[in-house]
């Protein structure tokens, strides 16, 4: 039978991947090699053969390990009379596993195995059945040169942590907590010899090795260079703990790896050895951030340990307020920028370590989030990063679903390294490209081919999504806005103890704060995973509120909200988590009585505060299509309703909160940020939801009410809802038209169409949870003497007989609103000769108008009011401008087309275009209605209910100048009253001609 007939056979054992189809397998299995293959019958040679052949086949590199054990026995036989170590495979199945295990994946343990043939045996298991220990203990170093004898004592010590790891005796975490306690044994061996080099009489210096980065961490891997830093006791200890410090170095790069001091002070630049006072003046006076973040794995290594922990005791004070810095968090971020663009481009995808979703994007999250939370949390003071991830877990820091996402990627990212580096003993973290390479890689981290898949692509399939889910959940932990927050938060007041919290609480201007201390026990009181979280947020939240006028009010509103969330899984997450949420719902809960009652009747519209798209106004279109789909899915016209008017509730949400935001800086929407949300956009946007509101509702009335076919009928808004300038609290304005259908009666159509109005006002007027929409229809002809609703033939006679110059101004702002579009447009053109009458107003009717504006002001100001600072009555304010501009309509319009629209501003930017105006009097009367709408606006997000006078002290003004982006309440009132007193000019050029 020829070689490669034979092949074959062996192939199935998994030799000759390498080979020329198992050639060399066999030559080395069979009878001139180990013994263990019978060529005439292609069997193994007895029961023991196989199942050595078995265990080989298990291994990662079967080829490999043959190679290495033929390797051995042959060396064997050149020393001894008689091999032992095939023997001692047969007989010791955990042996076996064990030895075969090294051959096959790390070749520099294999060639140490074959230049000394006799340490397999620190492999074989105890008498008692048990496997040997690895610990990383070492073992005696016996008599002789203590260095060689040290380093053959580091490598059985390696041998037996990598025989454990792989073959499952040891996890990743056990197998790390092994090498860092090897490295912390070598180091103190090598401390030892280095003292017991010096000369006889030296006295012996205080001096400690503090183990730093991974080592210190006791997450070491197979091959890295252990970082450490040197401290003296006093500057007499200097010069000799210089020499022995030096003598270490040496001595461990000699035996196992190279000793880093390079994170002690100054760097490489920077003494080797400083007392314990000069690393407390340097890290007190010239420390960076990133010292600070390295610190954090401080751990006594070797020599004077009680020393390492006084170091490591008087540094922490800084450690634990290095993130107060108002550069830190930014610090960290931009260290692991730089690590990425220091990576050679060849290399970026494949790097496990410094690369895009690898080792160090975990490290860094933790790390920071540790520097930043651990001020106040002491759970958080360690110095793996495994331990430390599980604190942040359970401390409500991290969701348990990121923290298990980081933990998988963790562990898969350190075990590919650990192959990497174990199979030739040298520092990688580079996934290789050779396919044979890469075939070694997934075989030795356990893959396995399936039907479809290579054992390859399995590997790289998982590596892919374990790098992506640390790379996402790096720039979310990392980037998370509430850190720069907390960052702020001086140390004393994340921990929130009764009496730190109480004083706090003084500092922060809270009226009540007792009252506020026995909301903040309420919600971080006890030890459940809700409380560990609000004592993450609260200290940022009392931030927040304290730069309202009523902290305490806020901290209420908070609090109620939470109550009625605290148990959904996603409340605490989403402020947590998502973007600047938290920061955001303080400002809205502190600052608008209006918008936290809509959210306290629907929590779950916080929401909306995660994202930016979601604070956007919805389009008027979008809106009606939404509330009359909603409408449409109920039978019953009461429960129709309740589902039209939550949305609506859910768009004042939406809009209320935008628009406190919109000048909060950072808060804002990306969208307001550089221009915010102005009063012509919050007053069409509410016209918006008004509109979509009537029209599901009139399409409710209309199924509600017996049908009668061929009916026309529309809804007309007028005044402000004419005029797309809503304020939150606006009545909708309007006008009822129908048309009766040919050949009907007049009577039966009136009634009809009387029937579908009523309905409608009755349905948005009921009491319910969400907010009414009272529907006003006062300013029909003849007011509420006339009858609700006229057909558009009556609506015409009236107009062209009866009606006065108040009715044409008031007809100015009519637009179609919902209901049959062309008998909007018959209506809209009906009315055109009448609010755009041809050749403007006589003498009589310019008079009549000055005379009843002069009337509204001495009878429609409240008893009591301030003229000066009454937003919608007052001087200078939006009647003030309405009316000037309004009358330029009357006036004009009819000869201007231009003039013709219901807004104000836009019919002012009209008038000014078209010379009607001096363009200074336009700029006037623009900004003092705008910033009158402005403060009406906020007077009602301010005080949850209607008001139009401005209050000149108080915490009203304060909110309204706080909303409003300004600083001081007395500068702002003057402003006020600077730019209402030009617009009350300018309305007074206007309307005296």
């Amino acid at each position: 039978m020829t070689r490669s007939t034979r092949a074959p056979r062996l192939a199935r054992y998994g030799f000759g991947v390498a080979d020329d189809g198992g050639v060399r397998a066999a030559d080395l299995l069979g009878p001139d090699g180990l013994g263990l293959w019978r060529t005439d019958t292609q069997e193994a040679a007895d029961e023991p053969a196989a199942d050595l052949l078995t265990a080989l086949s298990r291994a990662a590199d079967p080829d490999l390990a043959l190679r290495q054990l033929h390797r051995i026995v042959e060396a064997e036989r050149r020393t001894a009379e008689q091999p032992v170590l095939l023997p001692a495979l047969h007989a010791d199945p955990g042996l076996r596993r064990r030895v075969v295990a090294v051959l096959g994946a790390s070749s520099a343990l294999g060639d140490h195995l074959v230049a000394n043939p006799g340490h397999w045996r620190v492999l074989a298991t105890a008498p008692d059945g048990l496997a040997p220990t690895a610990d990383g203990r070492l073992g005696p170093l016996g008599p002789g040169k203590p260095i060689p004898a040290l380093r053959t004592a580091y490598r059985l010590a390696l041998l037996g942590i990598a025989a454990a790891d792989l073959t499952g005796g040891r996890g990743l975490e056990q197998t790390m907590a092994a090498l860092s306690a090897l490295a912390d044994a070598t180091l103190s061996a090598a401390y030892d010899i280095a003292v017991g080099e010096l000369p006889e009489g030296t006295p012996t210096p205080r001096l400690a090795v503090v183990a730093m980065g991974k080592c210190g961490g006791g997450e070491l891997n197979y091959v890295s260079d252990v970082d450490v830093i040197f401290v003296a006791d006093d500057e007499a200890d200097l010069p000799v703990a210089t020499t022995i410090a030096t003598r270490l170095i040496h001595v461990c790069g000699l035996v196992a790896w190279p000793v880093d001091a390079a994170l002690r002070p100054e760097g490489n630049r920077g003494p080797l050895v400083r007392t314990l006072s000069s690393h407390l003046a340097y890290y007190r006076r010239w420390a960076r951030t990133w010292e600070f973040q390295a610190l954090l794995k401080a751990r006594p290594a070797a020599g004077d340990l009680p020393l390492a922990q006084e170091w490591i005791d008087q540094l922490a004070p800084l450690v634990w307020r290095a993130a107060e810095r108002p550069e830190a968090v930014d610090d960290v971020r931009s260290m692991r920028r730089k690590i990425i663009e220091n990576i050679p481009p060849k290399e970026l995808e494949r790097e496990i370590k410094r690369g895009p979703g690898g080792l160090r994007d975990i490290e860094f999250a933790v790390q920071l989030l540790q520097l930043v939370h651990g001020r106040g949390d002491e759970t958080l003071r360690e110095p793996g990063t495994i331990p430390a991830l599980r604190a942040l877990v359970a401390g409500g820091y991290v969701g348990r679903a990121d923290g298990e996402g980081l933990l998988r990627g963790y562990r898969f990212l350190r075990g590919v390294e650990h192959r990497l580096q174990l199979q030739g003993l040298r520092r990688t973290h580079t996934v290789p490209t050779e396919p044979a390479a890469l075939r070694w890689l997934a075989a030795a981290l356990g893959y396995t081919a399936t039907p479809g898949r290579s054992a390859v692509e399995a590997f790289r399939a998982e590596w892919v999504t374990h790098a992506t889910e640390v790379r996402r959940l790096h720039a979310k932990l990392l980037y998370r806005p509430l850190l720069e927050s907390v960052a702020r938060v001086p140390a004393d007041g994340l921990r929130l103890t009764p009496e730190a919290a109480r004083n706090r609480l003084e500092i922060l201007g809270f009226a009540d704060p007792a009252g506020a201390l026995r909301h903040l026990q309420a919600l971080t009181g006890g030890v459940s995973r809700t409380a560990a979280i609000q004592r993450t947020l609260l200290p940022v939240l009392l931030s927040e509120f304290a730069d309202a006028p009523e902290p305490d009010r806020g901290l209420l509103n908070y609090r109620q909200v939470s109550d009625k969330l605290g148990s959904t899984p996603w409340y605490l997450r989403v402020l947590r988590d998502e973007g600047p949420v938290a920061r955001r719902l303080a400002r809205v809960l502190s600052l608008s009585r209006y918008a936290t009652d809509l959210l306290a009747r629907e929590p779950e519209a916080l929401r909306m505060l995660a994202e930016e798209s979601a604070l956007a106004p919805r389009p008027r279109d979008v809106l009606c299509e939404g509330f009359t789909a909603a409408a449409a899915r109920h039978t019953d016209p009461v429960q129709a309703t309740h589902a039209v008017r939550a949305l609506r509730r859910r768009e004042l949400v939406r809009i209320a909160c935008a628009d406190v935001l919109s000048r909060a800086g950072s808060l804002a929407p990306r969208a307001a940020r550089d221009t915010p949300l102005d009063v012509a956009t919050v007053g069409a946007a509410l016209a918006g939801v008004t509109d979509a509101t009537l029209t599901a509702a009139l399409r409710i009335a209309r199924a509600s009410r017996p049908e009668l076919p061929g009916l026309r009928f529309a809804v007309i808004g007028m005044g402000r809802l004419g005029g797309y300038e809503s304020n939150y609290l606006s009545d909708a304005d309007v006008l009822f038209v129908y048309d009766p259908p040919p050949g009907t009666d007049e009577s039966t159509a009136s009634a009809a169409a009387h029937g579908i109005a009523e309905e409608l006002r009755r349905l948005l007027g009921m009491p319910a949870p969400d907010p009414a929409l009272g529907v006003d229809a006062d300013l029909r002809p003849e007011g509420r003497q006339g009858p609700l609703v006229r057909s558009l033939a009556a609506y015409a006679q009236y107009y062209a007989r009866w009606s006065k110059v108040w009715e044409a101004q008031a007809l100015l702002r009519a637009r179609f609103v919902c209901g049959d579009a062309d008998l909007g447009t018959e209506f809209e053109a009906m009315i055109e000769p009448v609010r755009y009458p041809a050749g403007g107003l006589t003498r009589e009717q310019v008079v009549e108008i000055r005379r009843i504006k002069a009337r509204v002001e001495t009878e429609r100001l409240p008893r009591g009011a301030d003229p000066a600072t009454h937003t919608k009555l007052g001087r200078g304010g939006l009647a003030d401008v309405e009316w000037a501009v309004q009358l330029l309509q009357l006036r004009h319009a009819g000869d201007l087309p231009e003039l013709r629209g219901t807004r104000t501003l836009g019919a002012l930017a009209a008038a000014r275009d078209a010379g009607l105006v001096d363009p200074a009097d336009a700029a006037a009367m623009a900004a003092g209605w705008t910033l009158t709408a402005q403060v009406r606006n906020a007077l009602t997000l301010v005080r949850g209910r209607a008001g139009d006078q401005l209050p000149r002290h108080g915490v009203e003004l304060a909110g309204v100048v706080r909303l409003l982006g300004a600083d001081d309440p007395g500068e702002f009132l003057n402003e006020y009253l600077h730019v209402t007193r030009h617009s009350r000019t300018a309305m007074e050029h206007v309307m005296e001609g």
